[in-house]
């Protein structure tokens, strides 16, 4: 699989012109790879593309895969910053979610990591049925007494065939209360700002220079390239992604074949996509490149749409960008799809 992935890399060498600015380990979990298959795979991109000269590189671990070990080893690769799934400090929480690790653990990582990363993100989950204000409190500070600089912070979901659903359907368990999950939100928006940071996407929370560029790349629209199985790309009007299965990948890649679909992206699609990512951050929607890139019909009809959203301070429009209130924050995506365009 490392092999195909990095032959992946040399087949689509030609793909993209610009410098790379930030390569990003994610799906699945690649902190499982060994140190010297990480460095394979940078060596690839290096390799075969021009990388700027301090690019963000960024790995995604579990805590129970960061031994103290393990992390000194990753401190002396290119790797530059850690996204760590805790999830949550309560084990009660772990153990519904199915979480393979301990709160114990979580922390053994924090403390260890903290000491050769400063550029750190931390995954922490709200709306758990039967956590507390309080409970979630603590888990936030937590983190702010160990000085990590970014946190992604979303509300449970339950996904069909999972232990969770399956407690809820049998009543072992309650369901999600929405209203729940704003309470944390409002919690989790309160307590990130008192602490220096800056909110600049619905999910994410960052300290000054800590924002993640790997993901602002993807809600600013800007292109894309992922490698292996099931990875997506996006060059501003196709996207296109891998086949999930592995050995059809590999199978492919030895064939010097690409594993890969396409979808051309209509106006229609790409101001959608526009909507449901701008209003997320606080860079926002600029009317002017809505009226340049999809005309002045667009333009008008968010214009006249976004009026009664306006009213209702959910939004606003500050100079030529459209944005949340600090009240929209929470139904951004819910007041994005009422401002989609749903025919051509």
């Amino acid at each position: 699989m490392i092999t195909a992935i990095a032959d992946e890399i040399k087949l689509r060498k030609n793909e993209l012109k610009e410098a790379v600015e930030t390569i990003y380990f994610g799906g699945g979990t690649p902190s499982l790879l060994l140190i010297d298959e990480l460095q394979f795979l940078i060596d690839a991109i290096y390799q075969n593309f021009n990388v700027v000269q301090n690019p963000e590189i960024t790995l995604e671990a579990n805590p129970d895969d960061l031994s103290e070990n393990q992390i000194i080893e990753l401190s002396k690769t290119p790797i530059n910053r850690l996204s760590i799934g805790i999830q949550s400090f309560f084990d009660d929480d772990l153990k519904m979610m199915n979480r393979a690790h301990t709160s114990s653990e979580s922390l053994d990582s924090l403390y260890v990591a903290t000491r050769y990363f400063e550029n750190i993100t931390v995954d922490l989950i709200y709306g758990i049925p039967n956590m507390s204000s309080d409970k979630w409190r603590e888990n936030l500070q937590k983190l702010f007494d160990l000085g990590i600089k970014h946190i992604s912070s979303y509300a449970l979901t339950v996904e069909p065939k999972t232990a969770l659903d399956s407690f809820i359907k049998k009543g072992t368990y309650p369901p999600l209360d929405e209203k729940l999950a704003a309470e944390h939100f409002d919690i989790l928006v309160e307590e990130t700002a008192k602490n220096g940071f800056v909110h600049y996407e619905i999910s994410n929370f960052g300290k000054p220079n800590f924002f993640s560029k790997h993901n602002t790349s993807y809600w600013k629209g800007i292109r894309y390239y992922g490698f292996g199985p099931s990875a997506h790309s996006f060059d501003g009007k196709i996207r296109s992604w891998n086949v999930a299965n592995n050995s059809k990948y590999i199978k492919c890649i030895n064939q010097k074949e690409l594993p890969s679909e396409r979808e051309v992206l209509s106006k229609k699609d790409r101001f959608n996509e526009y909507i449901m990512t701008g209003l997320r951050t606080i860079w926002g929607v600029d009317l002017n490149r809505i009226n340049d890139e999809f005309g002045e019909e667009a333009h008008e009809y968010l214009l006249n749409e976004i009026t009664v959203f306006v009213n209702q301070n959910l939004l606003k429009v500050e100079g030529t960008i459209l944005k949340t209130t600090p009240k929209g924050k929470f139904l951004a995506d819910g007041i994005a799809s009422e401002l989609f365009i749903i025919n051509d």
